[in-house]
């Protein structure tokens, strides 16, 4: 099975800021979770995670989930497994927009207590890696071709369970179990090619 890479390095990249487009979360962290969560329930934690991640994106975007795997660690005899569970987003993001909607994820994530471990500050195809503050959770963010958003979430090692499908629904037509196409939605705001404004000096 694929495991995300994760590299952690100092690199900084630059995101734009936008000027009322804030989460709007409250609190920050995560709460411990139980050395006993098995597979199952650790897949539940990632379909919550990608909910939340996009959730906090304003204006929103529409997204869908993605295939999701699951398997042994270390061999079938250890009885311990993962689950990678992905999501895509559909709304056009032009790339105008794209460091924006980068910079509203990041800040979502270190918000919610979350290790931001790698960025890479590719301009045509930027990565932002990181980890939930409890270690459980491993988050890729990558932009991909047409500048269409991948979030992919790997659990830790668990005790193995059966596993079932995203528990929670996506914001728009949903392609999981499908081929998921190129974005295909526009937005107002999103797919605007019109520059962003620059922060106003401090």
């Amino acid at each position: 099975m694929n495991k995300l890479p994760i590299r952690v390095t100092g690199i900084a990249l630059a995101l734009l800021a936008v000027a009322g487009c804030g989460t709007g979360d409250e609190g920050s962290g995560d709460t411990q979770r139980s050395s006993n969560m098995n597979m199952q329930e650790a897949a539940d934690e990632a379909d919550t995670l990608i909910h939340q991640t996009f959730s906090a994106v304003k204006p929103p975007v529409e997204w869908t989930h993605d295939a999701s795997d699951h398997g042994s660690c270390g061999g079938d005899s250890t009885g311990m497994g993962d689950v990678t569970r992905r999501a895509v987003v559909m709304t056009k993001v032009s790339a105008e927009r794209r460091g924006a909607l980068l910079g509203i994820i990041e800040r979502h994530w270190k918000k919610k207590g979350h290790k931001i471990t790698d960025v890479n500050p590719n301009k045509e195809f930027p990565e932002i890696y990181a980890e939930s503050g409890d270690g459980l959770l491993r988050m890729s963010l990558i932009v991909g071709g047409e500048g269409q958003f991948f979030l992919d979430v790997q659990t830790s090692c668990v005790p193995e369970s059966s596993v079932t499908g995203p528990t929670t629904k996506g914001h728009g037509h949903s392609y999981y179990g499908e081929a998921v196409p190129r974005p295909n939605v526009d937005d107002a705001f999103w797919s605007s090619e019109r520059p962003l404004p620059s922060p106003s000096p401090s």
